[in-house]
């Protein structure tokens, strides 16, 4: 009866023992019988492989219905041997497919012991991987030859797929406590050691750091707004005042806006020259010599844009890896969030896709150990808010995962933008103010931080930093005591119209 068992195994199964060159596939018969033969021996074998192992890692159709068996004892937590795998192979109505009784039985007697079993598990998981890239190549390599294929579709299939392949099998061991303690007695040194005593990058916003103690490596950092309330203009305000003051090497993703649009708008916030005269170019000769002085800051910063349209997750992936390792990238921006797309693969909804693009992004920031800032548009509920119009976490439009995986969540609101005045219901001058709120922080408190927002220059600045508009009146009295010092200019009663303001642009 052995001999017709053993027959019945080495027929040809479903799976092809060869690939179309002629070579055969991976697979380790001898060791998954193994594998299976201690896992009914040893009794915490199955707690040592079960993260390992799942069915379709054995190549064999009948191996694989026994580690469903035994997987299936395992998940209820019931005992793991020959008699109960038999018996469960019964219910399953496989135990003739898998040789019987008898087969079951063999599987025990030739195995002495489970010492191995892990390093055996690990072959057998990587017998299965070279499978799956095996068939994947495969896959491609005959959809590239079949010309009705749209080459750029079939790229970003094959990213996908691969993608899916990596994330499905790449595991990360445990690690002890010891070296993760020194690791982070190190990081409060370091922090102790820097003037800011801040332990992550400095955003340049002073109020902000100290809530977060600067942006900390491997967080996901969302920030929302409805349209108009300077999403883009706050974080390339952070980009310069890292990238230039603190030189820190910053990537910008831009969806939305072509690198030249982002550096215009860098050159008006740098240079203090209003946008549209950035655009027209119709700039006074003191603008000019204003824009060649100031804009030689931004010449040789460690800032990289990348202005991709439709960017998916996976070519993110790529590129962030190449600027981290090329350039030594610390910090990533991406604008934004609900214009990436998942390409290569299929997902039910948008909802789905967007939660595996922000778990993805989550994953990346982990893999870099970098922050990475992705900017999210707000839905319209916001809008018919009666309560002064102050965004919250149920705002985050197409998913509600975008806020289980972020770190922190932050909202830039403007409330001069809805309230269409200089002051708010108790009087208070709100020119010029945004809050920054935070609404959620993993690792610290939550607190709202007022922002100043010059809508002229599309600049957000620290909101101790006040800097007045200049009116006639100011005008006039600055020049007045100028020229009384120098007692030979005079402007009576500010009369100083040459030097009037244009009201106030509409924000980027």
């Amino acid at each position: 009866m052995a001999d017709n068992n053993s027959n019945r195994r080495t027929k040809p199964q479903h799976q092809p023992l060869y690939d179309n060159g002629g070579r055969m596939q991976p697979r380790d018969n001898d060791l998954e019988e193994a594998v299976l033969g201690a896992l009914m021996l040893e009794r915490d074998a199955y707690s040592k492989v079960c993260d390992i192992l799942r069915p379709e890692s054995f190549y064999e159709p009948s191996n694989k219905k026994i580690y469903e068996a035994i997987q299936h004892l395992g998940a209820a937590q019931r005992p793991i041997d020959m008699l109960t795998v038999t018996e469960q192979l019964r219910l399953d109505n496989t135990l003739e497919e898998v040789g019987g009784p008898l087969f079951i039985s063999e599987l025990t007697s030739r195995v002495a012991s489970g010492a191995h079993i892990e390093f055996h598990a690990r072959i057998i998981a990587q017998k299965f991987l070279a499978r799956e890239l095996i068939s994947f190549a495969s896959l491609i390599e005959s959809k590239a030859f079949d010309e009705s294929n749209d080459v750029d579709d079939l790229l970003q299939e094959a990213e996908g797929k691969l993608f899916e392949i990596s994330q499905r099998n790449v595991k990360k061991d445990v690690t002890q406590i010891d070296p993760v303690i020194g690791q982070a007695i190190t990081q409060i040194q370091a922090a102790a050691n820097r003037e800011s005593g801040l332990s992550g990058l400095e955003s340049g916003f002073h109020d902000l750091d100290k809530l977060t103690s600067g942006w900390q490596n491997s967080d996901l950092i969302i920030i929302a707004a409805r349209p108009a309330m300077g999403k883009t203009a706050f974080v390339l305000s952070m980009a310069k005042n890292m990238a230039v003051t603190y030189n820190i090497p910053v990537a910008i993703f831009s969806l939305e806006m072509s690198n030249l649009q982002l550096v215009n708008r860098l050159i008006s916030s740098t240079c203090e020259i209003e946008g549209e005269k950035i655009k027209s170019g119709k700039l006074t000769p003191t603008e000019w010599d204003q824009l060649m002085s100031r804009v030689k800051t931004l010449y040789s910063a460690p800032l990289f844009i990348d202005d991709t349209p439709s960017l998916s997750i996976f070519e993110l992936r790529t590129k962030a890896r190449r600027l981290v390792k090329e350039h030594n990238v610390k910090f990533i921006i991406i604008d934004y969030l609900q214009l990436m797309n998942a390409s290569g693969m299929k997902f039910g909804s948008r909802e789905q896709e967007v939660s595996m693009i922000s778990r993805s992004l989550k994953q990346l920031a982990k893999e870099l150990e970098i922050p990475i800032v992705a900017l999210s548009q707000l839905n319209r509920s916001v809008e018919s808010r009666t309560d002064g119009k102050r965004p919250q976490l149920s705002d985050l439009r197409e998913s509600g995962a975008i806020e289980q995986d972020a770190d922190i969540v932050c909202f830039i609101h403007r409330p001069e933008y809805y309230l269409r005045s200089d002051t708010d219901a108790n009087g208070n001058d709100i020119r010029g103010l945004a809050e920054f709120i935070v609404a959620k922080h993993r690792s610290g408190s939550v607190d709202d931080v007022k922002m100043r927002f010059r809508a002229k220059f599309a600049r957000f600045e620290n909101w101790g930093i006040l800097q007045e508009e200049p009116t006639q009146a100011t005008v006039g009295s600055r020049l007045n005591t100028m020229g009384n010092e120098l007692g030979n200019v005079t402007l009576s009663g500010g009369n100083a119209d040459f030097l009037s303001q244009d009201p106030e642009p509409a924000p980027f």
